[in-house]
Protein backbone atom coordinates (compact mmCIF):
# COMPACT_ATOMS: atom_id res chain seq x y z
CA UNK A 1 0.00 0.00 0.00
CA UNK A 2 1.07 3.60 -0.62
CA UNK A 3 1.21 5.42 2.72
CA UNK A 4 2.09 9.04 3.37
CA UNK A 5 3.03 10.19 6.86
CA UNK A 6 2.44 13.90 7.37
CA UNK A 7 4.84 15.25 9.97
CA UNK A 8 8.48 14.30 10.42
CA UNK A 9 8.76 14.62 14.17
CA UNK A 10 9.86 11.70 16.31
CA UNK A 11 6.58 9.78 16.11
CA UNK A 12 5.97 10.37 12.41
CA UNK A 13 9.52 9.32 11.60
CA UNK A 14 9.26 6.22 13.79
CA UNK A 15 6.06 5.10 12.08
CA UNK A 16 7.63 5.74 8.68
CA UNK A 17 10.58 3.53 9.58
CA UNK A 18 8.36 0.78 10.98
CA UNK A 19 5.85 0.68 8.12
CA UNK A 20 8.35 1.04 5.28
CA UNK A 21 9.37 -2.60 5.70
CA UNK A 22 6.00 -3.67 4.31
CA UNK A 23 4.65 -0.67 2.39
CA UNK A 24 5.72 2.13 0.10
CA UNK A 25 6.01 5.03 2.53
CA UNK A 26 6.56 8.75 1.98
CA UNK A 27 7.45 10.98 4.93
CA UNK A 28 6.48 14.63 4.52
CA UNK A 29 7.76 17.64 6.45
CA UNK A 30 6.90 21.31 6.02
CA UNK A 31 10.55 22.34 6.35
CA UNK A 32 12.34 21.73 3.06
CA UNK A 33 15.72 22.19 4.73
CA UNK A 34 14.89 19.41 7.19
CA UNK A 35 13.98 17.08 4.33
CA UNK A 36 17.20 17.88 2.48
CA UNK A 37 19.23 17.21 5.62
CA UNK A 38 17.43 13.89 6.12
CA UNK A 39 18.14 12.92 2.53
CA UNK A 40 21.80 13.74 2.96
CA UNK A 41 22.34 12.00 6.30
CA UNK A 42 19.58 9.32 6.07
CA UNK A 43 18.54 10.12 9.62
CA UNK A 44 16.30 12.61 11.43
CA UNK A 45 19.04 14.40 13.30
CA UNK A 46 16.72 16.53 15.43
CA UNK A 47 14.28 13.89 16.64
CA UNK A 48 15.87 10.44 16.19
CA UNK A 49 19.57 11.14 15.61
CA UNK A 50 20.86 7.63 16.29
CA UNK A 51 18.48 5.76 13.99
CA UNK A 52 19.04 5.30 10.25
CA UNK A 53 16.25 5.81 7.76
CA UNK A 54 15.51 2.85 5.46
CA UNK A 55 16.80 3.23 1.93
CA UNK A 56 13.31 2.76 0.47
CA UNK A 57 11.71 5.50 2.60
CA UNK A 58 10.80 8.45 0.38
CA UNK A 59 11.09 12.01 1.72
CA UNK A 60 9.17 15.06 0.52
CA UNK A 61 8.49 18.68 1.39
CA UNK A 62 5.84 19.03 -1.35
CA UNK A 63 2.41 18.33 0.13
CA UNK A 64 0.59 17.71 -3.16
CA UNK A 65 3.29 15.43 -4.48
CA UNK A 66 3.45 13.49 -1.22
CA UNK A 67 -0.31 12.81 -1.34
CA UNK A 68 -0.65 12.33 -5.10
CA UNK A 69 -0.72 8.53 -5.21
CA UNK A 70 -1.22 7.70 -1.55
CA UNK A 71 -4.02 5.52 -0.26
CA UNK A 72 -3.53 6.10 3.46
CA UNK A 73 -2.48 9.40 5.06
CA UNK A 74 -1.20 9.22 8.64
CA UNK A 75 -1.22 12.65 10.26
CA UNK A 76 1.57 12.90 12.83
CA UNK A 77 1.41 16.56 13.83
CA UNK A 78 0.60 18.04 17.25
CA UNK A 79 -3.08 18.53 18.07
CA UNK A 80 -2.74 22.28 17.60
CA UNK A 81 -1.89 21.72 13.92
CA UNK A 82 -4.49 19.01 13.20
CA UNK A 83 -7.24 21.24 11.80
CA UNK A 84 -4.90 23.08 9.43
CA UNK A 85 -3.39 19.80 8.22
CA UNK A 86 -6.80 18.24 7.59
CA UNK A 87 -7.78 21.32 5.61
CA UNK A 88 -4.68 20.82 3.46
CA UNK A 89 -5.71 17.22 2.89
CA UNK A 90 -9.19 18.24 1.73
CA UNK A 91 -7.69 20.80 -0.64
CA UNK A 92 -5.52 18.08 -2.15
CA UNK A 93 -8.74 16.28 -3.17
CA UNK A 94 -10.73 19.37 -4.13
CA UNK A 95 -11.51 18.13 -7.64
CA UNK A 96 -13.28 15.08 -6.20
CA UNK A 97 -15.41 17.22 -3.92
CA UNK A 98 -16.30 19.56 -6.77
CA UNK A 99 -17.71 16.59 -8.68
CA UNK A 100 -19.64 15.48 -5.60
CA UNK A 101 -21.14 18.92 -4.97
CA UNK A 102 -22.06 19.27 -8.64
CA UNK A 103 -24.18 16.14 -8.32
CA UNK A 104 -22.19 14.11 -10.83
CA UNK A 105 -22.12 11.16 -8.45
CA UNK A 106 -24.41 9.93 -5.72
CA UNK A 107 -21.43 9.04 -3.63
CA UNK A 108 -17.81 10.00 -4.14
CA UNK A 109 -14.92 8.66 -2.09
CA UNK A 110 -11.70 10.65 -2.39
CA UNK A 111 -9.57 7.52 -2.60
CA UNK A 112 -7.70 8.52 0.54
CA UNK A 113 -8.12 7.21 4.08
CA UNK A 114 -6.98 9.37 6.99
CA UNK A 115 -5.47 8.37 10.33
CA UNK A 116 -4.25 10.72 13.05
CA UNK A 117 -1.89 9.94 15.93
CA UNK A 118 -2.03 13.19 17.94
CA UNK A 119 -3.26 13.08 21.53
CA UNK A 120 -5.12 15.98 23.08
CA UNK A 121 -8.02 18.41 22.80
CA UNK A 122 -8.15 21.33 20.39
CA UNK A 123 -7.32 24.59 22.15
CA UNK A 124 -10.31 26.81 23.04
CA UNK A 125 -12.92 24.48 21.49
CA UNK A 126 -12.02 21.49 23.72
CA UNK A 127 -12.85 19.23 20.75
CA UNK A 128 -11.32 15.78 20.47
CA UNK A 129 -9.44 15.05 17.22
CA UNK A 130 -12.31 13.04 15.69
CA UNK A 131 -14.63 15.99 16.26
CA UNK A 132 -12.19 18.30 14.49
CA UNK A 133 -12.00 15.80 11.62
CA UNK A 134 -15.81 15.67 11.40
CA UNK A 135 -15.88 19.44 10.92
CA UNK A 136 -13.19 19.47 8.24
CA UNK A 137 -13.28 16.23 6.26
CA UNK A 138 -15.89 15.32 3.70
CA UNK A 139 -17.93 12.30 4.80
CA UNK A 140 -16.33 10.30 2.00
CA UNK A 141 -13.05 10.13 3.90
CA UNK A 142 -12.76 7.01 6.00
CA UNK A 143 -10.93 7.97 9.17
CA UNK A 144 -9.66 6.82 12.54
CA UNK A 145 -7.16 7.26 15.34
CA UNK A 146 -4.03 5.25 16.19
CA UNK A 147 -3.04 5.42 19.85
CA UNK A 148 -1.53 3.46 22.71
CA UNK A 149 1.62 3.00 24.78
CA UNK A 150 4.45 3.88 22.44
CA UNK A 151 7.73 5.74 22.66
CA UNK A 152 8.92 6.76 19.21
CA UNK A 153 12.52 5.66 19.82
CA UNK A 154 11.47 2.10 20.63
CA UNK A 155 9.15 1.82 17.62
CA UNK A 156 11.90 3.16 15.36
CA UNK A 157 14.31 0.55 16.75
CA UNK A 158 11.86 -2.25 16.02
CA UNK A 159 11.12 -3.08 19.65
CA UNK A 160 7.74 -4.77 20.22
CA UNK A 161 4.81 -2.36 20.59
CA UNK A 162 1.04 -2.82 20.78
CA UNK A 163 -1.40 -0.09 19.74
CA UNK A 164 -5.11 0.44 19.18
CA UNK A 165 -6.66 1.67 15.94
CA UNK A 166 -10.17 3.01 16.44
CA UNK A 167 -12.82 4.04 13.93
CA UNK A 168 -16.60 4.29 14.07
CA UNK A 169 -16.50 2.22 10.87
CA UNK A 170 -15.77 -1.24 12.25
CA UNK A 171 -14.85 -2.76 8.88
CA UNK A 172 -12.40 0.07 8.21
CA UNK A 173 -10.94 -0.32 11.72
CA UNK A 174 -10.25 -4.01 11.19
CA UNK A 175 -8.87 -3.59 7.67
CA UNK A 176 -6.57 -0.70 8.58
CA UNK A 177 -5.33 -2.39 11.73
CA UNK A 178 -4.38 -5.37 9.59
CA UNK A 179 -2.56 -3.14 7.08
CA UNK A 180 -0.37 -1.54 9.76
CA UNK A 181 0.06 -4.68 11.87
CA UNK A 182 3.27 -6.69 11.90
CA UNK A 183 5.21 -8.78 14.39
CA UNK A 184 6.90 -5.80 16.07
CA UNK A 185 3.96 -3.38 15.76
CA UNK A 186 0.79 -5.15 16.89
CA UNK A 187 -2.40 -3.23 16.09
CA UNK A 188 -5.75 -4.04 17.69
CA UNK A 189 -8.99 -2.76 16.14
CA UNK A 190 -11.62 -0.89 18.14
CA UNK A 191 -14.76 1.14 17.43
CA UNK A 192 -14.64 3.33 20.56
CA UNK A 193 -12.99 6.45 19.14
CA UNK A 194 -13.95 8.61 22.13
CA UNK A 195 -12.47 6.22 24.69
CA UNK A 196 -9.23 5.88 22.74
CA UNK A 197 -8.83 9.65 22.33
CA UNK A 198 -9.72 10.55 25.92
CA UNK A 199 -7.27 7.98 27.28
CA UNK A 200 -4.50 9.22 24.99
CA UNK A 201 -5.12 12.87 25.87
CA UNK A 202 -5.57 12.85 29.64
CA UNK A 203 -2.73 10.43 30.40
CA UNK A 204 -0.34 13.22 29.39
CA UNK A 205 -1.69 15.37 32.21
CA UNK A 206 -1.25 12.45 34.62
CA UNK A 207 2.34 12.05 33.42
CA UNK A 208 3.10 15.62 34.49
CA UNK A 209 1.64 14.77 37.91
CA UNK A 210 3.72 11.57 38.05
CA UNK A 211 6.86 13.52 37.22
CA UNK A 212 6.10 15.92 40.06
CA UNK A 213 5.54 12.95 42.39
CA UNK A 214 8.86 11.35 41.46
CA UNK A 215 10.71 14.65 41.40
CA UNK A 216 9.63 15.39 44.97
CA UNK A 217 10.74 11.93 46.10
CA UNK A 218 7.30 10.87 47.30
CA UNK A 219 8.02 7.21 46.64
CA UNK A 220 6.67 4.25 44.69
CA UNK A 221 3.59 3.92 46.90
CA UNK A 222 2.56 7.45 46.04
CA UNK A 223 3.20 6.88 42.34
CA UNK A 224 1.04 3.73 42.35
CA UNK A 225 -1.75 5.62 44.10
CA UNK A 226 -1.44 8.48 41.64
CA UNK A 227 -1.68 6.20 38.59
CA UNK A 228 -4.67 4.35 40.00
CA UNK A 229 -6.57 7.48 40.98
CA UNK A 230 -5.49 9.09 37.72
CA UNK A 231 -7.06 6.24 35.79
CA UNK A 232 -10.25 6.79 37.77
CA UNK A 233 -10.28 10.44 36.65
CA UNK A 234 -9.65 9.50 33.03
CA UNK A 235 -12.45 6.94 33.19
CA UNK A 236 -14.94 9.39 34.73
CA UNK A 237 -14.33 11.93 31.98
CA UNK A 238 -14.24 9.30 29.24
CA UNK A 239 -17.56 7.78 30.28
CA UNK A 240 -19.15 11.22 30.55
CA UNK A 241 -18.08 11.99 26.99
CA UNK A 242 -19.40 8.66 25.69
CA UNK A 243 -16.38 6.35 25.85
CA UNK A 244 -16.39 2.76 27.09
CA UNK A 245 -14.85 1.57 30.35
CA UNK A 246 -13.13 -1.42 28.72
CA UNK A 247 -11.34 0.91 26.27
CA UNK A 248 -10.14 3.14 29.09
CA UNK A 249 -8.78 0.07 30.87
CA UNK A 250 -7.03 -1.14 27.70
CA UNK A 251 -3.94 -0.22 25.68
CA UNK A 252 -4.96 3.34 24.85
CA UNK A 253 -6.05 4.08 28.43
CA UNK A 254 -4.34 2.20 31.26
CA UNK A 255 -1.51 0.97 29.00
CA UNK A 256 -0.58 4.43 27.76
CA UNK A 257 -0.98 5.85 31.27
CA UNK A 258 1.46 3.35 32.76
CA UNK A 259 4.09 3.91 30.07
CA UNK A 260 3.92 7.70 30.05
CA UNK A 261 3.91 8.05 33.84
CA UNK A 262 6.85 5.71 34.45
CA UNK A 263 9.07 5.88 31.36
CA UNK A 264 12.06 8.19 31.27
CA UNK A 265 11.43 8.91 27.57
CA UNK A 266 8.16 10.68 28.41
CA UNK A 267 8.30 14.42 27.68
CA UNK A 268 5.30 15.09 29.91
CA UNK A 269 6.91 13.27 32.82
CA UNK A 270 10.02 15.37 32.24
CA UNK A 271 7.89 18.51 32.60
CA UNK A 272 6.74 17.27 36.01
CA UNK A 273 10.25 16.38 37.13
CA UNK A 274 11.47 19.88 36.26
CA UNK A 275 8.46 21.54 37.92
CA UNK A 276 9.39 19.67 41.09
CA UNK A 277 12.77 21.44 40.88
CA UNK A 278 10.87 24.75 40.89
CA UNK A 279 11.78 25.47 37.28
CA UNK A 280 9.49 27.84 35.36
CA UNK A 281 7.31 26.50 32.54
CA UNK A 282 8.76 28.63 29.67
CA UNK A 283 12.25 27.51 30.62
CA UNK A 284 11.12 23.87 30.80
CA UNK A 285 9.50 23.94 27.37
CA UNK A 286 12.55 25.59 25.83
CA UNK A 287 14.80 22.94 27.33
CA UNK A 288 12.63 20.08 26.04
CA UNK A 289 12.56 21.35 22.47
CA UNK A 290 9.60 19.04 21.76
CA UNK A 291 5.87 19.42 22.26
CA UNK A 292 4.61 18.20 25.64
CA UNK A 293 0.90 17.85 24.92
CA UNK A 294 -0.14 17.59 28.57
CA UNK A 295 0.76 21.26 29.15
CA UNK A 296 -1.96 22.32 26.71
CA UNK A 297 -4.37 19.43 27.26
CA UNK A 298 -4.80 20.27 30.95
CA UNK A 299 -6.44 23.61 30.08
CA UNK A 300 -9.12 21.90 28.04
CA UNK A 301 -9.56 19.12 30.61
CA UNK A 302 -10.05 21.81 33.25
CA UNK A 303 -12.76 23.47 31.13
CA UNK A 304 -14.51 20.20 30.37
CA UNK A 305 -14.42 18.96 33.95
CA UNK A 306 -15.95 22.18 35.24
CA UNK A 307 -18.57 22.34 32.51
CA UNK A 308 -19.59 18.70 32.89
CA UNK A 309 -19.30 18.42 36.64
CA UNK A 310 -16.61 15.72 36.59
CA UNK A 311 -14.36 15.44 39.65
CA UNK A 312 -10.72 15.46 38.50
CA UNK A 313 -8.61 16.63 41.46
CA UNK A 314 -5.24 15.49 40.05
CA UNK A 315 -5.84 17.30 36.77
CA UNK A 316 -7.05 20.31 38.72
CA UNK A 317 -3.81 20.35 40.73
CA UNK A 318 -1.68 20.23 37.57
CA UNK A 319 -3.76 23.03 36.04
CA UNK A 320 -3.30 25.22 39.13
CA UNK A 321 0.47 24.64 39.13
CA UNK A 322 0.83 25.51 35.45
CA UNK A 323 -1.69 28.32 35.04
CA UNK A 324 -2.50 29.69 38.50
CA UNK A 325 1.21 29.44 39.41
CA UNK A 326 0.66 27.95 42.84
CA UNK A 327 3.74 26.29 44.36
CA UNK A 328 4.11 22.60 43.60
CA UNK A 329 4.42 21.73 47.28
CA UNK A 330 1.15 23.51 48.07
CA UNK A 331 -0.71 21.67 45.31
CA UNK A 332 0.60 18.32 46.52
CA UNK A 333 -0.35 19.15 50.12
CA UNK A 334 -3.90 20.00 49.03
CA UNK A 335 -4.24 16.66 47.26
CA UNK A 336 -2.91 14.71 50.22
CA UNK A 337 -5.22 16.54 52.63
CA UNK A 338 -8.42 15.86 50.70
CA UNK A 339 -11.13 14.19 52.77
CA UNK A 340 -11.28 10.38 52.42
CA UNK A 341 -14.00 8.91 50.24
CA UNK A 342 -15.33 5.61 48.96
CA UNK A 343 -12.85 4.26 46.39
CA UNK A 344 -15.46 3.60 43.73
CA UNK A 345 -17.59 6.67 44.35
CA UNK A 346 -17.23 9.76 42.23
CA UNK A 347 -15.04 12.30 43.94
Amino acid sequence: MNITIIGAGAWGTALAISLSTFHRVTLWARDAAQIEAMRATRCNQRYLPDISLPANLELSANFSVALADTELAIIAVPTVALRETLEQVTLSKRHVFDEFRAGHFDEVRPGLDVVWVCKGFEAETSLLPHQVAAEVLHEGFRRGVLSGPSFAQEVARGLPTALTFASSDGEFARATAQIMHHARLRIYACNDVIGVEVGGAVKNVMAIAAGICDGMGLGYNARAALLTRGLAEITRLGLKLGGHSETLGGLSGAGDLILTCTGDLSRNRQVGLLLAQQRQLPEILQQLGHVAEGVYTVREVHRLAQRMGVAMPICEAVYRILYDHIPVADAVAELLNRAPNMEFQQG
